[in-house]
């Protein structure tokens, strides 16, 4: 069994969306739920947390723009630069735990104390601008992730392959220019954000970096592995990063709310041993997964705890 590490912590449910909000704490406990249940979670190695050095934040945000976003969420504004980014007293203090958190399991995949990982946080990240918030999303984890492994562990190429049902505009437009990240992404279109388009390809030095697979409502299984395997795998196969990080959105399930793409619950774990054979072969077996979205707690819980089994099995 290979060494999988998993970061949660009940502060990141302190994050309050309100009632009715589809982003919001159950998701967190009913993947923790799920996960204690497993045969493997004794096996797991429970990452620590710790609040994220705005230093560190700055990486892809402005410094203005976070200062905004403690100075609003402390003066008790109900939403964050648009209705769907509902915030509550604690919320700027959990996306830094969040943040903190995903940097944390940075260290742990980098000094080898485990293969690969997922980052049960919230909120999630991928719609979050250089300088507004998004989408449910805040500070974008994922790419903070990205540069920091850069910075603090001198990584040259990384891949970021994004499941989630809806395009991450935040995490694409913080690398369009650079050649060192690869941003791909499939998801409904058209759909929020609006943004994912097929000739998105990046500019620049980072033109051919991005790679857009804007997928048609009904899409299904049949649809999604032929653009991993016609696309996607390919597409790595030429890259070889040297880690790959994984925008883990489970709403393109079929019974989630907020899409209309038909993924049977399988495809989860199927996606997840694929990227694992590219990680065997170039990246060092370093494989790092962030929650993004997933609105229907069964189909969530179930896909969580597959995309985990794939990550603790052995090849």
């Amino acid at each position: 069994m290979g060494k999988t590490a998993y970061l949660y912590n009940k502060i990141y449910t302190e994050h309050d969306t309100k009632q009715g909000h589809p982003e919001r704490s159950e998701r967190l406990l009913a993947i923790d739920e799920k996960l204690k249940s497993s045969p493997f979670y004794k096996d797991l190695i429970q990452v620590d947390i710790i609040p994220a050095d705005v230093k560190h934040i700055e990486l892809i945000h402005e410094r203005k723009y976070i200062e905004r976003v403690k100075k609003e969420i402390e003066s008790g504004i109900l939403y964050l630069d648009s209705m769907d980014t509902v915030v509550s007293d604690r919320s700027y203090e959990v996306s830094l735990y969040a943040v903190g958190g995903c940097l944390n399991m940075c260290d742990y995949i980098m000094r080898g104390e485990a293969e690969n990982g997922f980052c049960a946080v919230r909120p999630p990240g991928h719609h979050a601008e250089n300088d507004y918030a998004a989408g449910f999303c805040i500070f974008n984890n994922i790419a903070i992730a990205a540069k920091y492994l850069q910075s603090a562990h001198n990584i040259k190429k990384i891949a970021i392959l994004d499941w989630d049902v809806h395009h991450g505009n935040g995490t694409q437009h913080s690398f369009e220019s650079d050649n060192s990240i690869y941003y791909i992404s499939l998801h409904q279109y058209p759909h929020y954000p609006g943004t994912g388009t097929s000739n998105e390809r990046g500019f620049g030095d980072g033109e051919g970096y991005t790679l857009n697979i804007p997928m048609r409502a009904g899409s299904g299984d049949k649809e999604y592995l032929e653009a991993f395997n016609k696309q996607i795998l390919p597409e790595l196969e030429n890259f070889k990063p040297e880690i790959i990080l994984i925008s883990a959105g489970f709403d393109a399930h079929i019974s989630d709310p907020l899409s209309s793409i038909y993924l049977s619950t399988d495809m989860y774990y199927q996606f997840t041993k694929m990227l694992k054979e590219i990680a065997n072969k170039y990246s060092n077996k370093r494989v790092i997964s962030f929650l993004e979205g997933g609105y229907n707690l069964d189909a969530l819980e179930d896909s969580v705890y597959l995309m985990m089994k794939a990550f603790v099995e052995d090849d």
